[in-house]
């Protein structure tokens, strides 16, 4: 070293810093990269996403390969500080090199290079890939003897290194995802998004319209007000009955009329021919079970029924692809706005029968919906009695007052959200 010069060493020590900076920030720029991006370029038969892609199918040879060269790089940046130290200041030449160059190699070769990796790990991880690859077969006996002893080490501890994440993610982690598009992905797409993976948590009870509400014919019905029923309901697809509900016959189709009515056979006896076979869904039945059910069976509508066999309410696959994309077709069911009425002083008025879950979308309350579906049936089931009107309770942290009570049920009740408690702090 001694016929070297100074100036020689200064240069050298720079060009170490500088590789240092380029194993640094690859390793950064590597590991940083988003998974998901870099599957698509793959894809798309992008080149340097493939490299890279190769490269990380092995994580412990790319981390060794870089970890023995940035090893290399500092330890004879070192030396080199030192010797430069020592022709400079002598033995003090020491401690001076070595503060000296902790900074340097801090600013220069980890903290600037890795911080710029990490927030463009694209730009780095790319074209340090020919190079990494490249010193990959040239070192590849010291990166496998490095691994096998480093593998060794975490046997002992009862690792095992072959065994990795999947990088799947949960419906959790994708609702993260989708909620963090941002401009990425439009709003209202994420809003469908959303409601895809929120299937299978809501179930069929949830958007089921109660057996109250369920529009049908009643073949023991006067004829005409049948046929007033069939040419003038807004539904294509009826109920038919004899008497009641419970004795269901099928479902009549709008256009199966029509075709007896221009055949001159529409009557009692052939409607109920041409009834349509019933299709029964088990209550708490998960939407999205529900939806493939409807697809692999060729059904669009059922009859929810619970573990008595007792109809419960009716469910179509139109309601199913609205919890999806929003409303879409013409219905005789209020929305929630028609059910939640504003007041002056800040207050609602809601209906008895506003559906929880839907009204908790669109206001943004949070009323428990893993009981009774309406605000009828919740405030019923917290006070475990009818209750009078007049009467006011806190239910889930929101003060209620009960304003009218009619044929044993909660026709309205006023909710004052201002003045919302969290439960746990109630």
């Amino acid at each position: 070293m001694d016929e070297i010069s100074t100036s020689a060493l200064f240069i050298t020590l720079g060009i170490l810093i500088l590789i240092s900076a380029f194993f640094s920030s690859s390793e950064t720029g590597m590991m940083s990269i988003n998974p998901y991006r870099l599957r698509h370029l793959v894809k798309k038969k992008h080149g340097a996403a493939k490299r890279v892609h190769k490269l990380l199918e092995r994580p412990d040879r790319l981390i060794g390969v870089i970890l023995i060269g940035n090893n290399l790089v500092n330890i004879l940046a070192s030396a080199i500080a030192t010797i430069i130290g020592l022709r400079l200041y002598g033995d003090i030449g020491v401690a001076i090199a070595t503060g000296v160059l902790t900074l340097v190699i801090l600013l220069f070769a980890e903290v600037t290079p890795k911080t710029l990796a990490a927030m463009y790990p694209e730009r780095i991880a790319f074209p340090a890939s020919f190079l990494l690859r490249f010193l990959l077969k040239v070192m590849y006996p010291a990166v496998w003897l490095v691994n096998a002893i480093s593998n060794g080490l975490l046997a002992i501890l009862r690792v095992n290194p072959n065994k990795r994440d999947n990088g799947h993610l949960s419906s959790d982690e994708l609702r993260t995802v989708v909620n963090e598009a941002g401009a990425l992905i439009p709003r209202r797409h994420q809003d469908m998004l959303l409601s895809i993976l929120d299937l299978e948590k809501v179930t069929v009870e949830d958007i089921m319209v109660p057996r109250s509400d369920i529009i049908g014919i009643d073949i023991n019905d006067d004829w005409k007000r049948i046929v007033k029923q069939l040419t003038q309901g807004q539904h294509t697809m009826l109920l038919l009955y004899r008497d009641n509900i419970d004795d269901a016959i099928g479902f009549v189709h709008a256009r199966d009329a029509l075709r007896l009515l221009t055949r001159n056979q529409f009557n009692k006896s052939t409607l109920i021919r041409a009834a349509r076979e019933l299709y029964f869904i088990p209550e708490g039945t998960p939407l999205n079970v529900q939806l493939l059910k409807f697809q692999r069976n060729k059904e669009r509508i059922g009859l929810v029924v619970d573990e008595y066999g007792d109809i419960q309410g009716l469910v179509t696959l139109e309601d199913i692809l609205e919890e999806i994309v929003g409303d879409f077709t013409t219905t005789d069911a209020p929305s929630p706005s028609e059910e939640v009425h504003a007041q002056q002083d800040g207050s609602y008025v809601v209906d008895g029968s506003a559906n929880i879950r839907d009204v908790n979308k669109e206001m943004g309350w949070r009323f428990p919906t893993d009981g009774p579906k309406t605000l009828n049936g919740l405030i019923i089931e917290y006070m475990e009695e009818i209750p009078s009107e007049g009467i006011s309770l806190r239910l889930a942290g929101y003060p209620i007052e009960v304003l009218e009570v009619k044929d044993n049920m909660v026709r309205s009740a006023r909710v004052m959200p201002s003045l919302y408690t969290p439960p746990d702090e109630a």
